[in-house]
């Protein structure tokens, strides 16, 4: 079933208004008619939708079902990225919004090989946040995650301390009883962060700040994976744990 957007200025009584874009989608590309069924998220909810009219560049829909659905996870996850390749972060997007983020902030650190320009900051922001909400429709997310604009190593540290919970996925001693113990911190409501290094990977001098805010490093198993594996291993470890755990 199909999946829209809508923000509540579009939102009436018992009636979406749909238009723009989307309108163009439904009528032009789907060929969707009067009395066919999709679901529009507004607000964090989901409702199932019929059409009741598509006219003056307007579809006109009824809520059939309020709260048909919900996919949002018990918790809200952070993703900061360390800045890796635009092919690789366009990837770390799209499956971090199936994943359930809620947010997704690149952060530029020491050994990230890519360094955008400032002229060139907004085009890509839009790109990224465009790459989310496709995949926000195509995973019948309830609400777009956020792609943020990119942040300094201290930035990042600034705004970690405003976290319940941060993991730092890195070498790690004490392996995977360290991640265990570490999940099972996390309770319902609470907003976790999850620090990803770069290609090159963390300095120790990061490492050492990350732990300084409360970070907890944690491990990804036995082997060495690239940076966007990581990512999508940390987000999937911890939608798994909020999803059967809380």
């Amino acid at each position: 079933m199909y999946n829209f957007f809508v923000t509540s200025e579009n939102k009436k009584d018992n009636h979406y208004f749909i238009t723009g874009d989307d309108y163009n989608h439904i009528k032009n590309v789907l060929r969707m008619t009067v009395g066919e069924r999709f679901l529009v998220s507004c607000e964090d909810t989901s409702d199932l939708c019929e059409i009741e009219s598509l006219e003056n560049n307007t579809i006109i829909v009824n809520i059939v079902e309020k709260n048909y659905q919900s996919t949002n996870l018990p918790i809200k996850i952070h993703l900061f990225q360390g800045l890796p390749k635009s092919d690789k972060l366009e990837l770390i997007i799209q499956k971090a919004v199936e994943l359930g983020v809620a947010t997704i902030t690149p952060v530029s650190m020491k050994r990230s090989i890519v360094k955008i320009d400032d002229k060139k900051k907004k085009s890509k922001q839009e790109r990224w946040q465009a790459i989310a909400t496709a995949a926000a429709k195509q995973s019948k997310r309830t609400s777009i995650p956020e792609v943020c604009e990119v942040l300094t190593y201290k930035e990042f540290i600034s705004k970690a301390q405003e976290l319940d919970l941060l993991l730092v996925p890195y070498e790690c001693a004490e392996a995977m009883a360290a991640t265990k113990s570490a999940l099972s911190e996390i309770r319902s409501g609470m907003n976790v962060g999850i620090i990803i290094g770069p290609e090159g990977g963390f300095e120790e001098k990061e490492i050492q700040e990350a732990l300084s805010v409360g970070g907890k490093v944690i491990s990804l198993g036995a082997r060495i994976l690239r940076t966007e594996t990581a990512a999508i291993t940390a987000l999937a470890m911890c939608m798994l744990y909020s999803e059967m755990e809380l």
